[in-house]
């Protein structure tokens, strides 16, 4: 007599059902934070019901995206791999050639029909490539495979850099970082090439452009142009403070509301939420941020394949990264990248990107129940 368990599986390789690729409660995570977004937004908005349409619009794409990622097996998206990361590769050189340049800098590809980021698609294709460098060998790697996957993280990280974009450079740059460490890397050569980078940092400093050294400088002492370049991180502050424990209520934030708070429904959406919300609403953000975290590496935890594994661990603490440098960013913490807060903040590209991270992370757990591992 077939068990349950196998008379479901029998059905699903048969094809008489064909459940979908869900997580659940990763799914109910992204759909709670997607919700508050809305709440948050409408009020960052000026109370325009157009700006929510427009990000439900984005939404519906983001989850779309997701969805389809989801359905594609993880073994079909590590033999993707490496041709992404050449194609990722292969457009930020085509950017650095003959982009197009907007607001100083030059980042975005025009094909007619569309217009695309292609930095945005390297925060994806950065863990998969290097998931898939590691995962045919022996983890932990041996020092030819961590020099190759140290070359790889470079490059793409030094052409987005040249854009400029030091926000999407992080990331990328984090993505290989995080893919490294969960291979297996020694903690003490994790020191050494972390004391090598701070080394580099006054070095680095003549490399940066007039408004980035200018962002250093106020983040380490905003108080010195209080109406110009340090603007942002004042009235930020003001507003994450002015909230107290409870906040001021929705919709009834002042700082936002009376256009102290600079792109109050991008970059820095968190102040307006911190201000209407308070301390408690914090808490509670970060505890949804928290357990979308967690079970995505969870998910990496038990999933089947050093790949797998890898990938799934990777995207999540690129997600993390997001959370953090957003945060710090507001609340004075970290100088000023432009990073937006996932799923609050209004936009598209990254939001698209983040949704088909999520996907791959979906498609890691379900295709693993499918199989019985």
């Amino acid at each position: 007599m077939y068990s349950n368990r196998t008379s479901t599986h029998w059905l699903v390789e048969s094809g008489l059902i064909n459940p979908p690729h869900l997580d659940m409660p990763l799914l109910v995570g992204l759909c709670l934070l997607a919700g508050v977004g809305l709440v948050v937004l409408y009020s960052a908005g000026g109370q325009d019901p157009d700006v929510v349409t427009r990000q439900l619009l984005r939404l519906a794409l983001g989850f779309a995206t997701m969805g389809l990622f989801s359905q594609i097996p993880f073994q079909h998206i590590e033999r993707a791999a490496p041709w992404l990361y050449a194609a990722g590769v292969l457009l930020l050189i085509v950017v650095m050639l003959k982009g197009d340049v907007g607001k100083g800098a030059r980042r975005w590809l025009d094909l007619g029909v569309l217009r695309f980021q292609p930095s945005e698609l390297m925060k994806v294709a950065m863990p998969m490539a290097i998931a898939w460098l590691l995962a045919n060998d022996v983890l932990p790697p041996r020092l030819w495979r961590l020099i190759l996957a140290g070359g790889m993280t470079l490059l793409p990280v030094a052409l987005i850099a040249k854009q400029p974009d030091l926000g999407t450079a992080l990331l990328v740059g984090s993505a290989g970082a995080f893919t490294l460490f969960l291979g297996g890397v020694s903690w003490w050569l994790i020191g050494i090439l972390s004391g090598g980078l701070l080394g580099l940092a006054p070095l680095a400093w003549h490399f940066l452009h007039d408004y980035q050294r200018a962002r250093v400088k106020m983040f380490l002492n905003p108080e010195s142009d209080p109406l110009g370049a340090g603007y942002h991180i004042i009235q930020s502050k003001i507003a994450i403070g002015s909230g107290g424990l409870y906040g001021k209520g929705w919709l009834n934030g002042t700082q936002a509301h009376l256009d102290f708070i600079p792109e109050r429904s991008t970059d820095f959406i968190f102040a307006v939420f911190a201000e209407e919300f308070g301390l408690i609403g914090e808490i509670l953000l970060l505890a949804l941020y928290l357990f979308v975290i967690s079970r995505g590496l969870y998910i990496a935890t038990q999933a089947q394949g050093a790949f797998a594994r890898l990938l799934s661990g990777s995207l999540t603490l690129v997600f993390f990264v997001y959370v953090f440098v957003n945060l710090g960013m507001v609340s004075g913490l970290l100088p000023v990248v432009g990073i937006p807060l996932p799923l609050i903040s209004y936009g598209g590209t990254s939001l698209v990107t983040i949704m088909a991270a999520f996907g791959m992370i979906m498609s890691v757990s379900t295709h693993r129940q499918l199989t019985g591992q």
